[in-house]
């Protein structure tokens, strides 16, 4: 039987962890320099508003970009496999998909922030633009 997109989501948030806005904001405020906050979409979204702080990484680059020994690696996302990793897309589709990626590149602790910009900003957390 073929999958829909629900049994895709669903069986990547089995395998990952997720947290709320409130634990993503208390660790930007207790732990800055050791979390990585990454925003996994498109350039016309980032660039409109992001979290604070946040790396840019779209999600149709993340393996690439997350690879050490790619030529083009992001900086902070590819050396940062113990440290604590923050995604988050608009909903938190593509950010639970990214988790599972970064879990099977052999990333540690990776997050997906549950309802993603939707949620954060009905929560009227701080932004950056």
């Amino acid at each position: 039987m073929a999958k829909s997109l629900a049994d895709f989501i669903r069986e990547a948030r089995a395998q990952i962890q997720e947290i709320d806005c409130d634990q993503l904001e208390a660790w930007l405020i207790q732990d800055p320099d050791g979390l990585l906050v990454v925003d996994v979409r498109e350039r016309e979204e980032y660039q409109r508003a992001r979290l604070p702080g946040a790396h840019h990484v779209p999600r149709g680059h993340l393996e690439a970009l997350a690879d050490l020994d790619y030529g083009k690696a992001h900086p902070e996302l590819s050396r940062a496999r113990n440290r604590k990793v923050v995604l988050y897309c608009d909903s938190g589709t593509r950010s639970a998909f990214a988790a599972v990626t970064l879990q099977q590149m052999g990333f540690q602790q990776v997050y997906s922030l549950a309802g993603g910009m939707v949620v954060w900003e009905a929560e009227d957390k701080p932004l950056e633009s």
